[in-house]
């Protein structure tokens, strides 16, 4: 790391004029390139105390061991002096926007003998026309079908042109009427070029004069009982009319404009433009970029313009689609000052550019659109952020810094408590591997050796529970005995001693979601540990964690730490995650653990978090519903669903089997002797129920109207919130 006045040029030397500097590191790479008003102003600012600049700042000026400049005349040349420099060193600490995906357009190769449509990615060729670009390819090839028709252009490859030209037999376009078979000569070199000269006028948006112009040659060919003509010129108008209803009219006044809106957080920023040609947009794209120089609006929007018309020449108006410089450029924030790029831009443009904020009507409307695109693609940006290797790893190292752990730990085991009002209590255990979720790992449980809620005790139960299954595997294989330690699965100590609920629970069971928890398992991949070598399967707690998070604060956090210390474990970190303000709280300290809110840490154990909640509710949901459902005949045992229904349908309801003999349960059928003298027993020693009331009118609802109005609601599905602390 350098000491920034190592390098600091002596007082007198920076020129107070315009111009452009580049920092450079210890082996001579440019890593960073700015432009000024004054060198001498913004070049002194870099040498102030470290302390009071921007940590991005920072890290430039001590990884930087040199600074150099350039003088120019006015602030457009360094503008155009900055781009260049940008584009040709591509320094590590600029603003660099990268496409998301790499965008298609609608291309017009009229560069060769006979021109090709086709859909086209990466850098512009030299006469070729683009028209977009656009979202998806299928986008631009359901356009060009529709117009395939009016204008037969080719659009097959030189492969398949040169072998229909060797036998003399078009391809299949040409005998449909979608191309006009230039490779068998149906038509001229001349003529084929003015059609896809055609093609490219209508796709830049000249198509008033040309659907008049067809219109009227459909009622010629009326008039002169030409019907057949008629009709197919009828059916070409309807085809580029429902191509033009793909681009509806945004700007009435028939604007040519591109549209910049920028969403961004103390991290990132996401770009959407919006190309808009003759009132309609005629393309879209999108950039995002880590905010690696300390920069505001203003200048996200400065570099996101260089960007976009740092290789363009010429009026859009004249290109076609989206190339070319446009008359306005409508911006969420001017740079200051904002003449010099605007006069870029008209340079560029050959004729003045408009670089304003819109303010009203139309425009303003569109920006909105636009600025909600943007914030869609940071969000999207932000969730594909846990597939990329390098962001979990940065997240796992920043946990493991944050907590004082001596390796990042890479297995990471959340567990929440849930219950609706003390009832129905159960837990989830959710696992991350390596910052990703492991599905066929999570583990559900029931809380069992008290009643009522109480979310601390229940924290404690279920650590315990699912650590003495740790230690179980590790005694089979011999790793572990029991007289090393003794534990709180001895007897007396308030807890059963028996498998986890998760445990029992087979692993293809669904999530809420519908996410099979055995995906993993079934496609042949071991999971949950070592296998076992008695049943061939994996066994489901023979892996730690180096952390457990749980969903809460000090009190949740030191159950769990003291669960695991009368376990005799002392290699497993303990954290808790508040939700209030995001607190990380660790065992014994009375202060929590801040992380920031740009921290990839914090974000990981937030996914961690509330993935685990979502689990415990939809568990809790589910059994709520059961419950709901629960009665009389689902404690007889051997009495399975499909006779249970079969003899409330014959009976009626189950004030009537009650009642019945066992005689006349016999008569159900499939229902036996021993099973009919089995479900009168039941029924006779279950205590009917108290009546209810129905608080709205005063009525005694009868036990028939309780069991139908529990069924229709637990068929609809509970309508609460489970809690969960």
């Amino acid at each position: 790391m350098a000491d920034p006045s190592s390098y600091r040029p002596k007082p007198g030397q920076i020129p107070d004029s315009p111009g452009v500097y580049k920092f450079r590191d210890e082996h001579g790479r440019v890593i960073y390139v700015g432009k000024a008003k004054s060198l001498r102003q913004r070049l002194s600012s870099y040498f102030q105390d470290i302390t009071n600049l921007h940590q991005r700042t920072a890290t430039m000026v001590t990884t930087a061991a040199a600074v150099e400049w350039t003088v120019v005349s006015t602030e457009v040349e360094a503008l155009q002096l900055e781009y260049s420099w940008i584009k040709e060193f591509d320094p590590r600490f600029n603003v660099k926007y990268r496409d998301d995906k790499s965008y298609p357009s609608l291309a017009v190769t009229m560069n060769e003998e006979f021109p090709r449509v086709q859909v086209m990615r990466g850098p512009k060729r030299r006469g070729v026309r683009y028209f977009g670009p656009y979202a998806h390819a299928w986008a631009i090839r359901e356009t060009v079908d529709l117009l395939l028709r009016v204008f037969p252009v080719r659009t097959c490859s030189a492969g398949v042109f040169k072998r229909s030209a060797q036998i003399g037999r078009p391809c299949l376009l040409g005998y449909i009427g979608k191309c006009s078979a230039p490779c068998v000569g149906r038509i001229s070199e001349a003529d084929h070029r003015e059609l896809a000269e055609e093609f490219c006028d209508f796709m830049a948006g000249h198509t008033g004069t040309y659907l008049r112009r067809l219109e009227q040659r459909m009622k010629d060919a009326a008039s002169e009982m030409e019907y057949e003509q008629a009709a197919r010129l009828r059916d070409d108008l309807e085809a580029l009319r429902r191509a033009m209803e793909k681009n509806a009219v945004v700007l009435a006044d028939a604007t040519d404009a591109d549209l910049i809106a920028v969403a961004e957080d103390e991290l990132e920023a996401a770009v959407q433009i919006f190309h808009v040609r003759g009132g309609r947009v005629r393309g879209q794209r999108g950039w995002v970029t880590d905010r690696v120089e300390a920069v505001d609006t203003a200048g996200l929007v400065e570099h996101a313009i260089q960007q976009l018309y740092g290789d363009e020449q010429g009026d859009a108006a004249q290109s076609g689609g989206s190339g070319g410089v446009p008359k306005e450029v409508l911006v969420p924030a001017l740079p200051s000052p904002a003449e010099p790029l605007a006069l870029w831009l008209s340079d560029r443009r050959g004729s003045q550019v408009s670089l304003r904020v819109p303010q009203r009507g139309d425009k303003k409307d569109l920006m909105a659109t636009v600025q909600r695109n943007a914030q869609q693609a940071l969000a999207l940006h932000k969730t594909r952020r846990a597939s990329d290797l390098t962001t979990r790893s940065r997240a796992l190292e920043e946990i493991a810094t944050a907590l004082d752990l001596d390796t990042a730990p890479l297995r990471i085991e959340c567990y929440d408590i849930s219950h609706l009002q003390g009832d129905d209590v159960v837990a989830s255990m959710v696992v991350f591997e390596d910052g990703l979720a492991r599905k066929s790992e999570y583990r559900r449980f029931q809380i069992k050796s008290f009643a009522g809620q109480d979310d601390v005790r229940s924290m404690h139960e279920v650590i315990s529970r699912r650590f003495r299954r740790y230690l179980l595997e590790k005694q089979k294989t011999g790793e572990w005995e029991p007289d090393q330690q003794r534990t709180a699965a001895e007897p007396g100590n308030g807890v059963h001693d028996q498998a986890p609920e998760g445990a029992r629970h087979d692993a293809r069971h669904d999530t809420e979601d519908g996410s099979p928890h055995g995906a993993d398992e079934a496609a042949g991949e071991p999971v949950g540990g070592p296998i076992d070598p008695d049943t061939g399967r994996p066994r489901k707690f023979a892996y730690p964690p180096q952390l457990v998070v749980v969903d809460g604060g000090q009190p949740q956090v030191a159950a769990a730490r003291r669960a695991l210390d009368e376990l005799g474990i002392a290699d497993v970190f303990v954290c808790g995650l508040a939700k209030r303000l995001e607190e990380v709280w660790v065992p014994g300290d009375d202060d929590p653990v801040i992380l920031p809110r740009s921290s990839e840490g914090l974000y990981l154990l937030q996914r961690v978090r509330d993935e685990a909640h979502r689990f415990a509710i939809g568990y809790q949901r589910s059994k709520r519903s059961k419950s709901m459902k629960s009665g009389a005949l689902d404690a007889v045992p051997g009495l399975g669903e499909t006779r249970r229904q079969a003899l409330l349908k014959h009976f009626g309801s189950l004030k009537r089997l009650r009642a019945a003999t066992v005689e006349e349960i016999c008569e159900v059928q499939g229902i036996g002797r021993r099973t009919a003298e089995t479900v009168a027993a039941a029924l006779a020693s279950a205590a009917p129920a108290a009546p209810a009331v129905n608080t709205a009118t005063g009525e005694i609802i009868e036990e028939d109207d309780r069991t139908a109005a529990g069924t229709a609601q637990a068929a609809a599905g509970p309508q609460h919130r489970g809690k969960s602390t």
